[in-house]
């Protein structure tokens, strides 16, 4: 890295590159930069790393952010080789960090997009609430690598009351898992848990020739926008109950609630003989009011 000039700043556990040049210009070093570039552009598995190349997509996403008057910065995860990026310069400027763990993208991104201030750091060990002003709001925007794209959405759901609005690329099962409505096979943990606090919308379908390499499945685009209400009970026991009813998805509720209320009151009920995917996010947030009543009754 001694032929890069490197611009930092302070960060918590991180360092922004904000912009690199060449400082010698010999053909040894510009050997090297092509060198780098062209590693660069090799997507990586260890990465879930699948390149966009449709500039309609990529401008089609970067337009798909809606909430207005709530925030005013953008954190883009996994930009690789900036294709999303660049359209989301043209609106957001200043306003716009990402976050990249590879760093032959980063030195990429650097040189090719030095405006841009990228954070080289996992996203997962990212400190969300130090991106921007500590406690600003911002929203999240990326083609997700899709070997920790549901991970993504958990910690989006972590640091709910720094994220209003969520646009992403996922595997399309997974973009379909996360919007579902109850009922269907589709229907499951993370679609509760994000719909509690997130309205989704399925917003349009991307095929396989739209990246390089292509990915083995389809892949889709959704929006989630934070909604205003409360939940209405705890989080934590919410989580706790809505996971627990899944662990045995064709199990009705009387057999996968008898860890927190007595067998007398399951066969009672006739609402506990249904299946969880049946029950709305409402009737989740009710199933949780009831365990904590009893599990007072137990103290």
């Amino acid at each position: 890295m001694s032929d890069f000039r490197i611009k930092t700043y302070c960060f918590p556990q991180a360092f922004i590159l904000e912009s690199a040049k060449i400082v010698n210009s010999s053909h040894r070093n510009r050997t090297l930069c092509i060198s780098l570039l062209s590693k660069a552009m090799k997507a990586k598995k260890s990465y879930g790393q699948h390149f966009l190349h449709r500039e309609d997509i990529a401008e089609r996403i970067a337009k798909s952010l809606v909430v207005k008057g709530v925030y005013e910065k953008i954190l883009e995860v996994g930009p690789g080789t900036g294709m999303l990026s660049k359209y989301l310069l043209a609106d957001w400027n200043d306003n716009l960090k990402a976050v990249e763990a590879d760093e032959d993208m980063v030195t990429y991104l650097s040189e090719n997009y030095p405006s841009l201030k990228v954070i080289f750091m996992d996203f997962m060990r990212l400190h969300l609430g130090r991106v921007f002003e500590e406690g600003e709001q911002y929203a999240l925007i990326g083609n997700y690598p899709y070997n920790i794209s549901s991970q993504i959405v958990f910690r989006m759901l972590e640091n709910r009351e720094l994220i209003p609005e969520m646009v992403g690329m996922f595997q399309k099962e997974m973009a379909e898992r996360i919007v579902a409505d109850p009922g269907g096979k589709d229907y499951g943990v993370i679609s509760v848990l994000t719909q509690a606090y997130y309205k989704g919308e399925y917003l349009f379908t991307v095929k396989k020739g739209a990246f390089n390499p292509p990915p083995k499945v389809q892949s889709a685009v959704i929006r989630l926008t934070r909604k205003d209400e409360p939940l209405g009970c705890d989080y934590k026991w919410f989580r706790r109950v809505v996971k627990q009813a899944f662990s045995q998805r064709r199990k009705m509720l009387r057999n996968t609630m008898k860890m927190f209320m007595p067998h007398e009151e399951l066969m009672r009920d006739d609402f506990f003989q249904i299946r969880p995917e049946k029950l709305s996010v409402e009737q989740f947030v009710e199933l949780t009011k009831t365990v904590i009543e009893w599990q007072e009754k137990k103290r």
